[in-house]
Order: structure tokens, then sequence, then C-alpha cells
């Protein structure tokens, strides 16, 4: 999802690969990278184990499942709430919280509930709680990002003591695959109604069902979460006594903490720290499988970018190799979409054909400055968002002024002070005076058309009010096909088009990194983390 979440771009340098056969998987000639291989999971726990200490960048904003937005609090949220669906290690979806759904006309899905869950508190989970947790995602007052996700819904039913039913108002395949991420979380309903303003505060609580329960947030400090005894999946009962989070937003700090043993892991590391992490015998640094890639979003389509020949001789100066070694400390490629590989996890058997049928990346800045000469373009301006936040957002920025100087276009770059970055991507009047910003687009889901959904006209997230009536229309025939396959096909049309019209300006993709110190093992790797229960299978290394 192209989402305020550019601190996986920041912290990880734009970590991106996709489940067991990736473009970033394999670097083969595409790029000089040093080799590694993506693997979904570290190797299985010997036993079990004390309480895991895990570094954080920084400080979940929130632990509300319907405000949770970024890498921080659905780190911590996905091994205490759940969804009505799962997505797996391996970038799968399978039932979760619903032991089996239905789509019996295309306007309707129909979930059956798991007997004999219950929540932290002991009750137990009923249709009306999932009722009452879906609806508060489509309440304004809530003020869920991921209200648009139920744009299509018409109703929510409690059909049953165990099952729900959502009638829709079109079809819409995405809603029902975004039940295994944030939009499809359950919480207790007597907890929301009870809890507030507080609720998922550190002044209030969570109560989900997973297999840790929220034991203690210090703000500023630490979030601590104790195992759940009566926790109803047991495959996946914890290998450990617990999990606490700590906040490190210094990433040389960071790297410390692991390296002394003070953390036992951490995922989205500095690309700077990946020699260092390769080297120590302290622990073992792992890529895994992810869905997304760094690309360059175009804000305004008034200015110089909104010649289609601009943006294709920018994109032609841009020495994507070159990007990948100097802010993916070498360890990707370069990206020949705006969705990497990895988004394409639900049809790995496709993947390939998807994108050898895409144009060869061409980095010619001689023939793109002819390009913008003919164009009438030579000296217009375009201004770069960038920002201190972290040192591979000025990376990427400094590249694409140059590129952009060098093929005779005016490219300055813009400050953006590191708390209002994300802002740009929620906020229309944060993107006045900005032509391009950095963005780390991925899907919470392996299906690429969680992606192009942005690209739709009015969407949300499309932040420069990119349109094109033939995008609108296949995007509406792919999201009413419920075969995969078809649908990856007419997936494939949009990103086609994506590439032909580059309202976003691909960059690279690269593999999700994450570390582990020598005592434990057993985490799953890659981007699934979000929203699978990871820390529970971390246990003893021997």
């Amino acid at each position: 999802m192209r989402t305020p979440r550019v601190l996986a771009l920041i912290l990880c340098a734009t970590a991106v690969a996709a489940a067991g056969c990736s473009g970033a998987d394999k670097p083969k000639d595409r790029t000089a990278a040093p080799a590694y291989e993506v693997t979904p999971s570290s190797p299985a726990a010997k036993g079990p184990t004390g309480t895991v200490t895990w570094s954080l960048y920084a400080e979940p904003y929130t632990l509300d499942y319907a405000l949770a937005y970024d890498y921080p609090p659905n780190t911590v949220l996905a091994n205490v709430c759940e969804q009505l669906l799962r997505v797996t290690p391996d970038l799968r979806i399978e039932p979760g919280l619903a032991e089996k759904f239905t789509n019996p006309d295309p306007r309707t899905w129909v979930y059956t509930l798991r007997s004999g869950v219950t929540f932290h508190d002991g009750s137990p989970l009923t249709a009306d709680d999932v009722v009452a947790s879906l609806k508060r995602q489509m309440d304004p007052k809530t003020g869920s990002p991921w209200g648009t996700t139920f744009k299509n819904v018409d109703s929510i039913t409690a059909s049953g003591p165990l099952e729900v039913t959502i009638r829709l108002t079109k079809p819409d395949v995405l809603l029902n695959e975004l039940m295994a991420a944030s939009p499809g979380t359950i919480e207790s309903a007597a907890t929301l109604a009870a809890e507030g303003k507080d609720y998922g505060t550190p002044q209030g609580t969570v109560n989900c069902t997973g297999p840790y329960a929220l034991d203690t947030w210090t703000q500023g400090e630490s979030v601590t979460l104790k195992t759940y005894p009566r926790y109803w999946d047991k495959a996946l009962v914890p290998k450990n006594d617990g999990v606490v989070f700590t906040f490190v937003e210094d990433p040389a700090a960071r790297v410390n903490a692991l390296l002394s043993g003070d953390a036992d892991g951490g995922y989205l590391l500095p690309s700077s720290s990946f020699p260092q992490l390769r080297d120590t015998p302290k622990g073992t640094l792992y890529f895994g499988p992810n869905t997304a890639a760094a690309d360059l979003s175009v804000l305004n389509l008034k200015g110089a970018l909104g010649d289609l020949t601009v943006r294709r001789a920018l994109s032609m100066a841009l020495d994507r190799k070159g990007i990948v070694k100097a802010a993916a400390g070498g360890i990707g490629i370069p990206a020949k979409a705006p969705t990497a590989r990895g988004a394409w996890a639900l049809t790995p058997e496709r993947t390939d054909a998807v994108f050898d049928g895409l144009p060869e990346l061409t980095y010619d800045p001689a023939a793109a400055k002819k390009l913008v000469t003919e164009a009438g373009a030579t000296g217009r301006k375009i201004t770069v968002a960038t920002s201190s936040l972290a040192p591979e957002i000025s990376v990427v920025a400094n590249a694409v002024q140059a590129a952009g100087r060098q093929i005779g276009l005016d490219v300055t770059l813009k400050p953006v002070a590191p708390e209002a970055y994300s802002s740009i991507f929620v906020d229309p009047s944060a993107r006045e005076g900005l032509d391009l910003v950095i963005t780390n687009g991925y899907d919470n889901t392996p299906d690429p058309l969680e992606f192009y959904q942005y690209l739709r006209t009015g969407d949300f997230g499309n932040y420069g009010g990119w349109s094109n009536a033939e995008y609108d229309a296949v995007f509406d025939r792919a999201n009413a096909e419920t075969d995969p396959a078809k649908r990856t096909e007419l997936t494939a049309q949009l990103q086609k088009i994506a590439v032909r019209e580059l309202p976003i300006i691909p960059l690279y993709e690269a593999p999700y990194p994450m570390f582990l110190g020598s005592g434990v093992t057993g985490a799953p790797t890659g981007i699934a983390q979000l929203y699978y229960p990871w820390a529970a299978s971390i246990g003893a290394a021997k």
C-alpha cells in the first residue's frame, strides 16, 4: 500500500522481495549486489526460551487496530490481535478467526467463525464482536485510514452466532483479501465500548484473541506482552515466556543493542549495518519475503511532470543500479514496475511472465536529454521532497536531482521535517509545492491489485490526481474477478498501463532484513510479520 510507512524505505532501505520467487531473491545478472538468499523463516526453534527482547525503530503511536497504519504498531499488534483471515510467512492467505468464507454471489461474503476462541479476558468470540470491529473501521468518528477499504460495503450483519455476512454495492475481491490485514482485525465489542477514547493508548488496554496479551505499555520506554494460556491455535502456542519491545530511534545505537545482546532481534534494519550484521558471530542477518518497491510518486501533474515525455525522460536518466548500491547497501534490484515481484505471490507461477512482458529498463541520459529538449521542457522546475529523517531519503533525492539536472531539468530539493514527511501521504495541503516524493509502495496482502487500486481516479492514495478511463475500467473488472489466475491477467494489464503512463516512477526493490541473536531462532523473516503472530515461533537456537 502506498502509505505513510516510508520508514520501511528509510530504515531498511526499502526492503522488498517475493515469497519464494521474487525478483529480489535472485540477483542473477541484474545487479552487482552481494549474494543473498530470501527465505520465509529462520530455522525452527529447538526448544523454549525465556522472555524475548525485540528492537523497534520507533515507539508505536497507537495500539488501536483501526489506527495502526505503520510498522511499529502493527509489529506489536500482530502478536496480540488477529484478523478474520491470515497472511502466512510465505505470503499466502489462509483462514484465521474465520475457519471458512464463502462468496455465494458477487456482492456477498459470508464468514464462519471458529468456535472456542476467547478474548484475553476470557470472553468468547462472537459474530457481534466481528460486526462491531468492522463497523468501527467504517465510522468517520474513528478516523481510520483503513475506512476506504469498506467503500463498497452496504451492510455488515451477524447472520448467526458464529456467522457474519457482508453485503456489497458492487463486487469487491480486495475487501475479502484485506480481511487478512488491519481492516479484518477483531476486538471485543465490550472492550471497545468500555474503553472509549482510551482504547489502544498507554492509558487504556487491548483485548484481542492472539497468542499474547498486552501486559504493560510504559510510554517512552517499552511495551510488554505476556503469553495467553488459552490461545486457540495450538500450532502457534508461544515458545517463549513473553516479549518486551524496546524503542531505539538512533540506527547506530539500535545495531549496537543487537550486537551486544541487549536486544534479541529486530526487523527493518538500516542498510548501512548489513556488512557488520552479516559478519558478526553474535547472530544472523536474514532477508525475507516482501511486497514493496521504492518508487517516485508524481504529486503534481500540472507542472513539468504533467508531460509524459518528461516523466519518461527522468525515468531514463536514473541510474537505478547506482541507487541500489548507495541506498540499499547493494542488496536489491532495479524495479521494472511500481509493484515488486513479491506482490504477486498469490500466483507465483505467473510472476516471471508478467514482468518479462514489461519493457526493459533503459539508462540513457543522452537520449533522456533529447526527449526533454523535444518536449520544450529544458530549464523547467521540478521540486523533490527530501528529509533528514534518514540517510536513504537523501541518497535517493540527491540521485534524482543529479539525474534531472543532467538532462536539462531544474530539479530542486525541498527539505521536509521528519515529523512532517508522513503528512505528504495523508494531507493534500502538505503536497503543495512538491512534484515528487519518495514512497515505499507495498501490499498488505500478496495481491498486486491492492497496490494498483490506489491509482484509480479519485482514490485517496492517488496523490497526484492521475486519471485514466481505461485503467479504471480494467480495475473494476479485476476487482470483480474471483479466479486468481484471471485476476492476475487483468492486474498485469493495469501494471502495463502504469508502466506506460508513469504516474509512479519505479526505482528498486530489495529483500526484507531481520537480525536474530545467536541464542534464539524461529521468527518469520518477511513482511508477513505485520499480521502474522511472528513472536510465537521464537525459541531457543540450541
